[in-house]
C-alpha cells in the first residue's frame, strides 16, 4: 500500500488534490480505509481519465461522420431464424449440440450493473418479476444451463458441462455469491460457476474533478460491460477457460428474461461460418426505435447508436420494403476464446470510452451530502460490442490482411428471445410486467403448439389465441420450467390434447405426473 505522502503527491500531479480536503476530519480507521481505496486506483492514469471524461462530455455526439460512412452488414454474413429453411436450422443446431457435448462451450453473464432504474438495491439477477413459480432471473438462467446440458448429453451420449462465468462488480459480487450459496447454485456444480469482478473507476464532474461521495470515499462506478476484457485478464479467467477446454463463449446481459443460454443454433451458425465474433440481432420495430444498429462504418463492423443516425438514414428501405438498417443490437454475442484472448491482451486499451451523464450524490465543500436532481457527473463506460471492429476482414489497422477473422450477425425473433428488464413498473417499456408478459406469452404459445387447450378458473373453455404478442397478457397463465423444456421441445408428449386449467405451472413434478397418467 502506498504511503499518505505518495498518494498526496500523485493526486496533486493529477490535479485532484481536493480528494484529501477532509483528511483531517477522518478517524484513524477511516483514514486507513481511504488509503487502501486510493492505493487501489491507478493514480498514473487518473489525470488522463479525468481529462478524457471532461473532453468527452463537451463533444458533440449527434449524427455526424458515422452516419455518412455507414453501410449494412453484407447478406452473406447474416443468418436468420425467420428466413432460413429447416435444413439449415437443423444443421446449425446439430453443430451447436456437438460442440456443447464436447465441453467446448461456456456462457458468460454480464452482471456488474445495479438495478437503480428498476428501483432496487440488489443485483438484477435476484429480481422476481412475478411469475407463478416466483423464480428469479438467476434461477431461470441456471435452469436453462441444466437443461441444455441434459439435451446435449441425450443427443450424444455424453456427460458434458457448460461452465457459467459471471462478471460482477463491487456492488453485485457479494450479494450474488450469497444468493447462489443460499439456493445451492440452483442445481449446478459450484465449481462450474465462476464469479469475477470488473474494475471500478471514479465518477468525474463536468470540469474533470473526481467526485467524493463521502468525506473519505470516492464515487466509483463499474467501467461498463466492455470492462469485461480487462477483467478477463485481471482475474485469470481466460486461463480457466483454456484449462477446461472451452473454445466458444456465449456472452449476454443479465436482464433479458428470454435469453437462450448457450443457444445451439446460434453457436452452430457461428462455428459453421468460421466466425471469431458474432452478434444476435432483432429486427427493429420501427425506424426511430432507440436501439443501436449492427452495421459497418468505413468497412469496420460496429454498433452505431440510434442517436448517431439521421432520420433519413434510419428510414431507408430495400426494394422489398424492409429497413436497410434493421439489425437491432440486443447485447447477445458469440466469441471464440482465442479472439477474446487477443482482444484482452492487446486491444482492450483501444476500446472507445462512452460518456454517461449521471446524478451522482456528493459532498460539498462544507462536507454536506448532496443528492442532485439533475446530472452532475460523468461515468465513463466501455461497451462489450466495441470489439466487433477487431473481427472485421480485413481490418488493416489492427491485424494483417490474411488473418481470416470474420464477424457474423444472426437475426432472431424478438418475441422469442428479447425482453429486457430495465425500468420499474409505470414506465412504458422494459418493466417487470412486460418481462413477465413476454415469458408467459411465449409459454402459452408453446403449449398451444403442443396441442393443449385451456379452461379458466370457473371451468369455462378459453378460445385459443396463438398470436399473443410479447406485451400483452395471454388468455391463460401457463409457465413451463426450463428444467422441463429449453425452448418448447418435448411438450407434445406432455401437453398434446390436454385440457389445462389456468393458472398452469409445468414443473418437473407435474411433468412426471402427466407422463405416469398416460
Amino acid at each position: 500500500m502506498l504511503s499518505f505522502e505518495e498518494i498526496k503527491c500523485s493526486l496533486e500531479h493529477a490535479g485532484q488534490s481536493h480528494v484529501l480536503q477532509f483528511w483531517s476530519e477522518l478517524s484513524g480507521d477511516d483514514k486507513n480505509t481511504f488509503l487502501v481505496e486510493l492505493s487501489q486506483l491507478d493514480l498514473d492514469e487518473l489525470r488522463e481519465h479525468c481529462e478524457r471524461a471532461a473532453e468527452s462530455a463537451k463533444a458533440d455526439h449527434s449524427a455526424t461522420a458515422a452516419d455518412q460512412q455507414i453501410e449494412p452488414v453484407s447478406s452473406e454474413f447474416i443468418g436468420s431464424i425467420r428466413k432460413s429453411d429447416h435444413t439449415a436450422l437443423t444443421g446449425w443446431e446439430n453443430e451447436g449440440f456437438l460442440q456443447i457435448s464436447q465441453n467446448r462451450v461456456a456462457v458468460l453473464l454480464l452482471a456488474g450493473g445495479q438495478g437503480t432504474r428498476l428501483g432496487v438495491s440488489y443485483p438484477k439477477g435476484m429480481y422476481n418479476v412475478g411469475l407463478p413459480s416466483s423464480k428469479t432471473l438467476y434461477q431461470i438462467q441456471a435452469e436453462r444451463i441444466c437443461k441444455i446440458q441434459e439435451l446435449a448429453n441425450a443427443k450424444h451420449g455424453s456427460k458434458c458441462t457448460v461452465p457459467w462465468y459471471i462478471m460482477t462488480s463491487e456492488f453485485t459480487l457479494d450479494p450474488t455469491k450469497k444468493f447462489f450459496q443460499e439456493n445451492k447454485y440452483f442445481g449446478l456444480d459450484p465449481s462450474d460457476v465462476v464469479m469475477f469482478e470488473q474494475r471500478m473507476i471514479p465518477a468525474v464532474t463536468f470540469d474533470g474533478k473526481v467526485i467524493l461521495q463521502d468525506k473519505g470515499k470516492i464515487a466509483m462506478a463499474p467501467d461498463g460491460n466492455g470492462g469485461l476484457y480487462r477483467a478477463l485478464v485481471d482475474n485469470k479467467v481466460l486461463e480457466n477457460m483454456e484449462e477446461r477446454g472451452v473454445e466458444y463463449l456465449h456472452v449476454y446481459c443479465v436482464d433479458n428474461i428470454l435469453v437462450k443460454m448457450a443457444d445451439p443454433i446460434f453457436i452452430g451458425f457461428c462455428v459453421s461460418k468460421g466466425a471469431d465474433c458474432g452478434a444476435k440481432v432483432v429486427e427493429k420495430a420501427y425506424p426511430a426505435e432507440p436501439v443501436g444498429v449492427v452495421c459497418k462504418v468505413k468497412g469496420v463492423y460496429q454498433v452505431v447508436e440510434y442517436s448517431e443516425l439521421r432520420p433519413e438514414t434510419a428510414e431507408q428501405r430495400d426494394p422489398g420494403g424492409e429497413l436497410v438498417y434493421s439489425a437491432g443490437n440486443i447485447c447477445n454475442h458469440f466469441f471464440t476464446r482465442p479472439f477474446l484472448n487477443e482482444v484482452a491482451q492487446k486491444f482492450q486499451g483501444q476500446l472507445k470510452q462512452h460518456v454517461a451523464l449521471k446524478k451522482v450524490p456528493f459532498v460539498d465543500r462544507e462536507g454536506n451530502l448532496v443528492k442532485p436532481t439533475k446530472p452532475n457527473g460523468i461515468k465513463m463506460e466501455k461497451f462489450v460490442f466495441d470489439v466487433f471492429q477487431f473481427s472485421s476482414t480485413p481490418n488493416m489497422r489492427h491485424f494483417p490482411p490474411d488473418n481470416g477473422r470474420k464477424f457474423v450477425a444472426f437475426e432472431v425473433l424478438r418475441e422469442e428471445e428479447f425482453s429486457p428488464l430495465k425500468n420499474a413498473d409505470g414506465a412504458p417499456l422494459d418493466t417487470p410486467t412486460t418481462a413477465r408478459q413476454s415469458l408467459l406469452a411465449q409459454h402459452y404459445r408453446w403449449a398451444m403448439a403442443a396441442g393443449a387447450s385451456f379452461l379458466d378458473a370457473q371451468g369455462k373453455s378459453l378460445p385459443p389465441r396463438p398470436r399473443v404478442t410479447r406485451d400483452e397478457d395471454p388468455p391463460a397463465v401457463c409457465e413451463i420450467s426450463p428444467l422441463v423444456s429449453f425452448f418448447g421441445e418435448g411438450l407434445e408428449q406432455l401437453l398434446g390434447q390436454k385440457v389445462l386449467t389456468t393458472p398452469f405451472l409445468l414443473d418437473e413434478n407435474r411433468a412426471k405426473e402427466l407422463l405416469q397418467a398416460q
